[in-house]
C-alpha cells in the first residue's frame, strides 16, 4: 500500500500571503491541524501547524527577562522569533523546510518517516505540485484495510497459498514445518513450532484473510535447539 493509496486528496491550502486570522479559521471550519502553504504554481513552499500557532497564545512563551538581565543574558529572542510570533501571514510563520514523500511512497516507510522526525502528516507531492498530505489518521486507516481478500471463486490451491504467503510472515516461522490441507471452507493447518508466541502469531496471521473459510490450527512444540544442521 502507498501514500496515494491512503492519502487526503482534497487538501486544504492557503498562499504565502494568507493571513494569520484565515489559517486559523481554516483550521477549525475542516478540522485539521495544518494547512500546507503552495505557491502560484501549486508547490509547497511551507506549513503552517498547531506547533507554529500555539507559541502565539498569550501566556505560552516563556516569561519577559527584566531589562538589566536582559543586558547580560541577550536579546529575550531572536528577530526570526520576532517574526513568527508576530507576523500576521503565512509566509512569516510557516516552516520552510517540509518533509514531503511522493505518491508511491510505501505507507510502511511513512509511518517510519513521522515517528523518527516526530511530525504528524506529511504533504505528498508529484511533479513539484502537492497532490495530498497523509496525516497518522490516514496511517490508522490503512492498518484497517490491510487484511487480504480472497475471491470469492478461490479454488483449493488459492486458498493454500495465501494461507502458506501468511505464516511466511510469522517471525520465527518455519514454513518448511508446516502442512495445509484444504478441501473446500475447510483448512487445516499442521505443523510444528517452537513456542506459543508463534502458534498465536500464526492464527493472527490466518485470520488476516478474508473469505478463507473455517480454519483450524494444529501445532506442536519442538525446541528449536533440536534442530539437525
Amino acid at each position: 500500500m502507498q501514500a496515494q493509496d491512503v492519502m487526503n486528496k482534497n487538501v486544504v491550502s492557503a498562499t504565502p500571503d494568507t493571513t494569520v486570522d484565515q489559517l486559523l479559521k481554516f483550521m477549525m471550519e475542516h478540522h485539521i491541524s495544518a494547512v500546507p502553504i503552495v505557491d502560484v504554481n501549486g508547490a509547497i513552499s511551507g506549513l503552517v501547524s498547531e506547533g507554529d500557532l500555539i507559541p502565539r497564545v498569550e501566556g505560552a512563551q516563556a516569561p519577559p527577562r527584566s531589562w538589566w538581565l536582559s543586558l547580560f543574558a541577550g536579546l529575550k529572542y531572536s528577530v526570526a522569533d520576532f517574526i513568527k510570533l508576530k507576523g500576521r501571514h503565512a509566509r512569516d510563520i510557516m516552516t520552510r523546510k517540509v518533509i514531503t514523500v511522493a505518491p508511491d511512497t510505501p505507507v510502511v516507510q511513512i509511518a517510519r518517516l513521522l515517528e523518527r522526525k516526530r511530525i504528524k502528516r506529511v504533504p505528498v507531492v508529484e511533479n513539484s505540485n502537492l497532490v495530498g498530505i497523509v496525516s497518522r489518521a490516514n496511517l490508522l486507516h490503512a492498518l484497517a484495510i490491510t487484511t487480504f481478500k480472497l475471491p470469492s471463486n478461490a479454488g483449493d490451491r488459492e486458498k493454500r497459498d495465501a494461507v502458506l504467503g501468511a505464516l511466511t510472515e510469522v517471525p520465527g516461522l518455519v514454513p518448511s514445518h508446516i502442512n495445509i490441507i484444504v478441501h473446500g471452507n475447510r483448512i487445516n493447518v499442521w505443523g510444528m513450532v517452537d513456542t506459543d508466541a508463534e502458534e498465536t502469531a500464526a492464527k493472527v496471521a490466518i485470520e488476516n484473510i478474508e473469505g478463507i473459510g473455517e480454519v483450524t490450527v494444529y501445532l506442536g512444540r519442538i525446541p528449536r535447539n533440536s534442530y539437525a544442521f
